[in-house]
C-alpha cells in the first residue's frame, strides 16, 4: 500500500509578518510534486516545518490518515530533507563521508556505483564543484529509508550535466518515495514533476501549466 502524506492548516508568523496563512497539500509515494513561489513566499519555511526543524504556529500531519506529531518525523525516519544550504564537512573525503550516512554495505554500494561518484571518491568535499556537491548530498539523503523526501533547490547553480543526472535519479526514486521539491529552475522541475503547486499569499494553489504559473504571478 502506498503511503500518502497530508499536510494541513500550516500557519507560521515571524513577528508581525504572516508567512504561511493556511497551507494544505498532499503527496504520495509514486509521484513528484513541485512547489513554486517567489522569494520570500514561504517555500523553505514550509519544508523546514514539515521536516520538524522549525516550529509552526499550527500544523496537522497525517500519513494514511494517522496523525503524526512533528517531533516524531526525524527519529522515526518518516521524511528525508535536502536543505538549501550545503551541509557536508569540507575537509572529509567523499569515500569517508558516505559511511557516515549509510552503515550498511548495500546502501554504500548503491552510492559508490552511482554515476560519477567513482571519479570523485578520493577528493575532499571542499574541492567538489557545486554540481558534484549537490549531487552527492542528494544521493546521501535520498538513499535513506524515508518514504517521503523534501528537496529545497536541488538544481540551483549546478552544471547542466548534473541536472540531467539528478532528473534521472529522481524519476527512478518515484517507485518508492513521494517527493516534494522546490526550485527556481522551473523548466527542470516541470520536466520531472507530476503535479504543480504555487505558494501565493501564504497559501498553496494548483497550477496545471506554464500559463497558470504566469496567472498566479510566479512567472512574467
Amino acid at each position: 500500500m502506498k503511503k500518502e502524506l497530508h499536510i494541513q492548516q500550516v500557519r507560521k508568523r515571524f513577528g508581525k509578518k504572516e508567512i504561511l496563512k493556511d497551507v494544505s497539500l498532499l503527496f504520495a509515494q509514486g509521484e513528484i510534486v513541485s512547489l513554486f513561489g517567489r522569494n520570500g513566499s514561504g517555500k523553505s519555511t514550509l519544508l523546514k516545518i514539515v521536516f520538524g526543524t522549525l516550529k509552526a504556529d499550527a500544523i496537522q500531519l497525517t500519513i494514511n490518515g494517522k496523525n503524526i506529531p512533528p517531533r516524531d518525523i526525524i527519529p522515526n525516519q518518516l521524511i528525508g530533507y535536502l536543505p538549501q544550504d550545503h551541509f557536508l564537512p569540507r575537509h572529509i573525503k567523499v569515500r569517508d563521508v558516505i559511511p557516515l550516512f549509510h552503515t550498511g554495505g548495500d546502501d554504500q554500494d548503491r552510492i559508490f556505483r552511482a554515476p560519477f561518484v567513482e571519479k570523485i571518491a578520493t577528493r575532499k568535499i571542499g574541492t567538489l564543484s557545486l554540481g558534484e556537491l549537490r549531487y552527492l548530498e542528494l544521493l546521501l539523503v535520498a538513499h535513506l529509508e524515508h518514504p517521503f523526501l523534501l528537496l529545497d533547490e536541488p538544481f540551483s547553480m549546478i552544471e547542466p550535466l548534473y541536472k540531467e543526472v539528478i532528473k534521472e535519479f529522481l524519476l527512478s526514486l518515484k517507485a518508492k518515495k513521494g517527493i516534494l521539491l522546490t526550485d527556481h529552475y522551473y523548466s527542470d522541475v516541470l520536466d520531472i514533476s507530476d503535479r504543480h503547486l504555487v505558494m501565493v499569499d501564504g497559501v498553496c494553489k494548483t497550477a496545471e501549466s506554464v500559463e497558470d504559473l504566469k496567472r498566479l504571478g510566479y512567472l512574467q
